[in-house]
């Protein structure tokens, strides 16, 4: 996602000024916003429509943004996302296109599986962070960033004509489908009374086509930007109201909006494009070298690979952490400072989380500075007795932690508290390349690292 800073009304906690994800209000200037094809069926169901990224979108409902976000912990919720940028990449010549611009491993999914990318720059920085899937029809079908729409298009377009120009066998076309998010532990129940597949063999990051509340030629996709379990259908727009209608006829579901979307992606752990990572930031610096296939990372010929091997042979400079803090939300752009006043580090993104009941964030410090464990530091805005626990984040292997907490490596990734669903992940499950099961583990101090639940 886009970053912009704005300063919203009270939402039922007391939220920082949050990035774009919560948007600016409507004005009649503003009256040229694109518009979903739910943009109606919005304002019917009390929706507090904002700009986001050229798009006029609810930021949340008649509920409470800290009611919509703890319900989709509880039970599910549905997102109108279908302002994310659709593609299809067709041809003989797809995967090449599509390794050229990203550093995954496309060659290697199966039919049906997804992984999450980032496309990069010769200078090693993410230009956005997308979703690509295989699909059994024979094309790839891309799902990336609003607010990179144009830059993507024009990335992906340009690289279409010079393989073109060289009798590559590769075209693109957008996707012109409503996308809905239904996320929350109860989320495949609900969709399974409307679907004949068996959801059960639909695992995280894979893909079919199937008729959902009798409306045909939906792709359901098992993923998600909240931390939850979940789909996001991509349906024909011409049907996304009869669809969601449906969806909201069960009682489990309630709509959300994007403050609801931003705060649980964060309690979540997970990155927002143009404040954790952008253009500037290494995958490497982002904590987010996972995404690069071990392939790839061989061959070294994605864009950027020589700076993003260095840095992984080598020593990067920074890296990307979590933090939690006492008192006052610690907010984005605000300096990191050691507790001698030092400054070490800035702030990207940051908000109360409501499972947790303390204020979370991420930022960057100096690698010396991310190793695992518990230190203090402080910002300007706070006392040393408000002095806040930075807990660094260790993405290297896909294992189960289980430390107390408040403790250690992603101490505040979603905690198995009664209100938030936990997943045991495999190493293959991790990548895309398996199921997940959901886990109630004995101890209430398990944390899991849920690192491929990345959207923006």
């Amino acid at each position: 996602m886009q970053r912009a800073m704005t300063v919203v009304p009270h939402l039922g906690l007391r939220l920082q000024a949050l990035p774009l994800a919560l948007g600016r209000p409507l004005s009649r200037a503003q009256d040229v916003l694109r518009r979903t094809p739910l943009y109606d069926f919005h304002l019917a169901h009390g929706g507090k429509m904002v700009a986001f990224a050229g798009w006029s979108l609810p930021v949340q409902y008649r509920d409470s943004h800290v009611d919509s976000h703890l319900h989709t912990r509880r039970h599910c919720s549905l997102f109108d996302v279908s302002h994310m940028l659709q593609t299809k990449i067709l041809g003989c010549d797809r995967v090449k296109l599509m390794e050229s611009l990203v550093v995954g491993d496309i060659a290697e999914l199966r039919p049906n599986q997804g992984t999450l990318s980032l496309f990069t720059n010769e200078a090693g920085g993410i230009e956005d962070d997308l979703i690509v899937t295989s699909t059994s029809e024979g094309y790839l079908y891309v799902v990336s960033n609003a607010g990179c729409w144009d830059k993507d298009l024009a990335l992906m377009q340009g690289k279409v004509r010079e393989l073109q120009n060289m009798g590559s066998d590769v075209s693109l076309e957008v996707v012109d489908n409503a996308l809905l998010a239904l996320q929350g532990p109860t989320a495949t129940q609900v969709l399974q009374a409307g679907v004949a597949d068996d959801l059960r063999k639909l695992p995280f990051m894979t893909s079919a086509v199937m008729e959902v509340f009798g409306v045909s030629g939906c792709r359901v996709t098992r993923c998600g930007y909240t931390g939850e379990d979940g789909v996001e259908i991509s349906v024909p727009a011409a049907a996304a109201v009869r669809l969601a209608a449906a969806l909201l006829e069960n009682p489990e579901v309630k709509l959300a909006g994007l403050a609801a979307r931003d705060s649980l992606r964060l309690e979540a752990g997970l990155c927002l494009y143009g404040s954790d990572i952008d253009e500037h930031t290494t995958p490497v610096e982002g904590s987010l070298s996972w995404t690069l296939g071990k392939r790839r990372r061989a061959a070294m010929d994605f864009p950027g690979a020589s700076v993003i091997i260095a840095q992984l042979k080598g020593k990067v400079q920074r890296r990307r952490v979590g933090l939690t803090c006492e008192g006052a939300p610690v907010r984005a752009h605000s300096p990191i400072l050691n507790m001698e006043g030092t400054v070490i580090g800035t702030v990207t993104s940051g908000c109360p989380s409501p499972c947790l009941k303390k204020n979370v964030a991420m930022g960057y410090v100096p690698s010396e500075y991310s190793r695992p464990g518990l230190f203090n530091f402080k910002t300007p805005f706070l006392s040393k007795r408000a002095a806040a626990a930075m807990s660094a984040w260790a993405p290297t292997d896909p294992l189960l932690v289980c430390l107390p907490e408040g403790y250690g490596p992603l101490s505040f990734w979603h905690l198995s508290l009664p209100l938030c669903q936990c997943w045991l992940w495999s190493s293959s499950s991790l990548w895309g390349m398996g199921g997940i099961k959901p886990a109630r583990p004995t101890s209430p101090w398990f944390l899991t690292l849920q690192r491929s639940y990345y959207r923006g």
